[in-house]
């Protein structure tokens, strides 16, 4: 048998898997149409604050908690400085829209209503409410910043386990 007879076969499935890699690359990689995360990284990270009891603490100008730690520990990761701004969640999510913030912690449910005007992770712990159910938590991201999105998501398998 002759090895010419099995190289057109060969070739073809080898430009047949290019084809279908390369095709797959066009759609696969997140884009952020306001380039969030290429602004964020090594620069700073603006973080919104929505107090929530021991997620989000503040004392006066010390902001302590599980969130924010988890949030500079993100911006770390970035290279990025964190900056905090504090507020409610109302106030914080038009300031996501307007692209005054760049990250919201808060004990912010997987069911908000919110997830409508931004984007959210997926969620990445949970907590018992005050009713003793469990409730899944999120941060929140301006609206379809999907590369920056997929950074935190990937920060957040790496660093937290789902209970």
């Amino acid at each position: 048998m002759s090895h010419s007879h099995n190289r057109p076969r060969g070739a073809a499935l080898i430009g047949m898997s290019l084809v279908l890699g390369l095709a797959g690359c066009s759609q696969a990689i997140p884009v952020d149409p306001e380039g969030t995360l290429e602004s964020v990284r090594n620069n700073t990270l603006r973080i919104g604050l929505s107090p929530n009891d021991s997620l989000v603490e503040i004392k006066g100008s010390s902001y302590q908690g599980s969130e924010v730690q988890l949030a500079k520990d993100f911006a770390q990761s970035l290279g990025a400085k964190a900056e905090f701004i504090v507020g409610g969640e109302e106030s914080l999510v038009k300031k996501l829209e307007a692209d005054q913030v760049d990250l919201v912690v808060g004990g912010i449910s997987s069911k908000t209503p919110w997830s409508k005007k931004v984007g959210m992770t997926r969620p990445y712990t949970q907590i018992m409410d005050e009713k003793g159910k469990k409730e899944k938590l999120v941060l929140l991201v301006p609206p379809g910043e999907n590369a920056f999105l997929g950074e935190l998501e990937y920060f957040l398998d790496q660093t937290q386990e789902m209970p």
